[in-house]
């Protein structure tokens, strides 16, 4: 686990009882909805271990809604999520998932918008910090503390020296780098987080080589809200 600043170690500003149960949930929900490309039309949210015993009492469906809204860990109008959700068009189902080992604070969130269908987990570990370990099929980690590159390609010979040469030449220092893959020549999941803030132009040009299927970008500095 990194922290980025004395922020992430003593909490975020937030609204709710609980950095854990409330700020790390809505940051959850925030990074699934950024690894969708925008607001779901539906979200299935599986919760496990303490999320699940506790999550009306302390506001985890709540956070984890605004997060799907973008709303950010501060944002007064996590208290009403459920209510602005309707009427933003997305409909939400809860389910309490029980599985042997999981972090107690974890939470699979599956949406849907159009055809596309994206999947992600998450646990909530502290002081509003979180760790995504799977998104779709994939098993990945990451903090969503920095900007992240989600970027979903065919495994072929070449594809992730031609993303890094693309971020060198950007100037764009990589912190930190997955891949994970179904087989070999299969479909893959390439995870970059960088130090700083990703132009567009330059993921334009990652998007645009040969057998890239899609990049979604997951920045939690950037200013949300808006749904």
């Amino acid at each position: 686990m990194r922290f980025k600043d004395v922020f992430s170690i003593i909490g975020p500003s937030m609204i709710g009882p609980s950095s854990s149960h409330t700020a790390g949930a809505a940051r959850l929900g925030r990074t699934a909805r950024q690894a969708m490309g925008g607001l779901p039309q539906e979200a299935d949210i599986i919760l496990y271990g303490s999320f699940a015993d506790t999550y009306r009492g302390h506001g985890t469906d709540l956070a984890i809604v605004a997060g799907l809204l973008d709303y950010d860990t501060d944002d007064e109008r996590i208290r009403d999520a459920l209510d602005l959700a309707a009427a933003a068009g997305l409909l939400v189902r809860f389910k309490e998932g029980r599985k042997p080992d999981v972090h107690p604070n974890t939470a699979t969130i599956t949406m849907r918008l159009g055809d596309t269908n994206v999947s992600v987990t998450g646990r909530s570990i502290g002081g509003g910090n979180v760790e995504i370990v799977g998104i779709d099929r994939f098993d990945v980690k990451f903090t969503a503390n920095y900007p992240t590159l989600l970027i979903y390609h065919e495994d072929r010979y070449g594809m992730v020296s031609e993303v890094t040469e693309i971020l060198k030449n950007a100037h764009v220092n990589i912190s930190y780098m997955e891949v994970d893959r179904e087989a070999r020549n299969g479909e893959a999941l390439t995870v970059i987080e960088s130090d700083q803030r990703i132009r567009e132009e330059v993921i334009e040009r990652i998007r645009e080589l040969t057998n890239v299927r899609r990049v979604s970008v997951i920045d939690l500095a950037s200013k949300g809200g808006t749904p």
